[in-house]
């Protein structure tokens, strides 16, 4: 008989080498590290050879490994634009897509990245800001989509997320609370300042700025604490106690009115990714 190779787990075995790692590679598949790690032994075992080896902390193909990778490619861009090619519905033209600063790092490397190479008639605009400009945007028909953060109630919510405070534990017990924020306006400067105001905490803005990778920086300095969700620094603990409780925020996916069916279908792949986030 012969062996059939699962397209899913030939995306992830690309999506590994590309990356360099298997933690990268999450960020493009949108699973987590141990069932990409199952979805590797699953090919192993349907290949019947190893695929990678280790060197120190790095993952390195074998020689079947490096064979099996040149038809990884040509068996998922066939698959790809036989998917294109059936379900119709070409577009060609701009497609305006809006981000808020916590998913652009993952979705443009994955999600989006996929949606270009699938659509080579299409030029992406990707606008990353603020959720109110985002969603001016969208409402002026300036965006065709947008995912954004929003209240734990709202209807367009694809998740909810509680806030978490992220930091040097160390900070929380300091008598000034030392604090980064973003510039306003912005969900999560507001649940911070509301909640440490609510509890009569003392603190001090240490840095304010628009850019979350500076926010980032300072918090891995250990020069200020910030509130937002675990997606700011995924593989660090949040501060567990010593700093007042804040709410939950809702990730949200507003679509424009009558969308284009590919629109649509990017629109329904960036809802699943941040499912997986």
């Amino acid at each position: 008989m012969a062996t059939n190779l699962p397209t899913e787990l030939l995306r992830s075995f690309v999506a590994i080498v590309d990356s360099g790692s298997m933690l990268k590679a999450t960020e493009r598949v949108f699973v987590t590290q141990s069932a990409l790690s199952l979805q590797m032994k699953r090919l192993e075992e349907t290949v019947l050879t190893p695929l990678f080896h280790r060197d120190g902390r790095r993952l390195v193909l074998t020689p079947a490994g490096q064979t099996l990778l040149v038809h990884a490619r040509d068996i998922l861009a066939l698959n790809d634009r036989a998917v294109v090619a059936l379900t119709g519905d070409a577009l060609v033209g701009p497609v305006r897509v809006g981000l808020v600063q916590d998913f652009a790092e993952t979705l443009l490397s994955g999600v989006l990245a996929r949606f270009s190479q699938l659509n080579p008639d299409t030029q992406l605009q990707v606008r990353v800001a603020g959720s109110p400009e985002l969603l001016d945007l969208l409402g002026g028909d300036r965006l065709d989509m947008a995912l954004c953060m929003g209240a734990p109630d709202d209807p367009a919510a694809a998740r909810v997320a509680p806030m978490v405070w992220h930091g040097d534990p160390e900070l929380a017990k300091a008598a000034v609370l030392p604090l980064a924020i973003l510039a306003p306006p912005c969900r999560f400067r507001d649940a911070a300042l509301a909640a440490l105001e609510r509890e009569g905490r003392a603190y001090r803005v240490a840095l304010e700025t628009p850019s979350l990778s500076a926010l980032r920086a300072a918090v891995e300095a250990g020069l200020a604490v910030t509130c937002r969700t675990a997606l700011f620094r995924p593989q660090a603990a949040p501060i567990a106690a010593g700093l007042p409780a804040v709410p939950e925020v809702a990730y949200v996916r507003h679509t424009g009115p009558a969308p284009h069916p590919a629109i649509a279908r990017l629109s329904d792949l960036m809802h699943a990714a941040v499912l997986e986030l």
